[in-house]
């Protein structure tokens, strides 16, 4: 039996489950490795290899989850701040929304791996997040979501409606089938314009691309803002403690546009470091929401190299 086809849509799956990439991993290869100590047990009369390996994978994750606080961002924690000039200290006791690299994986569909939507499911009970994906996400019947959890085909509609309702109070679907996608020429246009803003330290262009509500968090930073004037005021702030002259990589991330973040090197004009990922949502046009990851462990997963020259990134843009 051969089960690596299956990995891809399985961590995908583990990590809308438990909202870190490097956890669904894990727990994917567990699933696989009990699926092939099991593999004579399997009745194919019973369910698909691929319902059979769902079935396991949806346990992994449960008994995971068990006594595990969710994956928040800062804006799921409190009120906005105010003042852009705060120590902008790490929280690392809590166990922060990770993003999930695209370019590792063929999937079809990433609408519902974007981080809004993944840190709105993480509101929910573990086994209302199972029915929801495996229902509305993967599309697998309430009888065999019944199958897969051991419960009945009435549970599994009871369940999925509070999970609904759970989400629908959230806002995490509300504008999933209007967001733009990485590839759309405006979005890419969009986000072009902000690489190269970014890169000019043009704060005022910066904000010309931004909504007027737009969001900017950094975990593992519990702050956030909101706004363009406050965005705006944080992005002055960065650059008078990092400098200009920073140089960008596209890529996308959670099915969305994003921006690796290059500083230069003090000891050489054309070198750079690696120093954060932002991961864009964009509709209608403008930046609504922008979430950076600077921790080196995560941006680790995306392959991507810790120094680079300008002529490299110019080849790889």
């Amino acid at each position: 039996m051969d089960f690596e086809p299956y990995r891809g849509e399985l961590t995908a799956y583990c990590y809308r489950m438990l909202g870190s990439y490097e956890d669904a991993e894990d727990q994917v290869q567990e699933s696989l490795l009990r699926a092939w100590k099991a593999r004579d047990r399997y009745d194919p009369v019973r369910a698909s290899v691929r319902t059979w390996l769902y079935r396991i994978a949806t346990n992994v994750c449960l008994t995971a989850l068990d006594g595990r606080a969710r994956r928040p961002l800062p804006s799921g924690l409190g009120a906005p701040g105010e003042d852009p000039r705060v120590p902008l200290v790490p929280a690392p006791d809590i166990p922060w929304l990770e993003p999930f690299p695209d370019a590792r994986f063929d999937l079809e569909a990433r609408a519902d791996l974007r981080l809004a939507w993944v840190a709105a499911v993480q509101l929910l009970p573990p086994r209302q997040r199972a029915v929801l994906v495996l229902r509305e996400v993967l599309g697998f019947t309430a009888a065999e979501v019944a199958g897969q959890l051991e419960t009945t085909v009435a549970a599994v509609n009871s369940t999925l409606q509070r999970a609904r309702a759970t989400l629908a109070i959230a806002g995490g679907r509300t504008e999933l089938s209007e967001l733009t996608e990485p590839d759309d020429p405006e979005a890419r246009e969009v986000v072009q314009r902000y690489a190269r803003a970014f890169e000019a330290a043009d704060v005022p262009a910066l904000v010309r691309l931004l909504a007027e509500d737009a969001i900017l968090e950094m975990p593992p930073v519990p702050l956030w803002y909101l706004g363009r004037q406050d965005y705006g005021r944080f992005m002055d702030r960065v650059f008078e403690m990092r400098g200009r002259g920073w140089a960008t990589r596209r890529l996308t991330a959670n099915g969305q546009p994003a921006l690796a973040m290059y500083l230069p090197e003090a000891e050489s004009e054309d070198a750079f470091r690696l120093h954060s990922l932002q991961v864009f949502t964009v509709h209608g046009g403008r930046i609504t929401h922008n979430v950076v990851f600077a921790d080196p462990r995560l941006l680790k997963v995306f392959g991507l190299p810790l120094r680079t020259s300008s002529e490299k990134l110019r080849r790889e843009r």
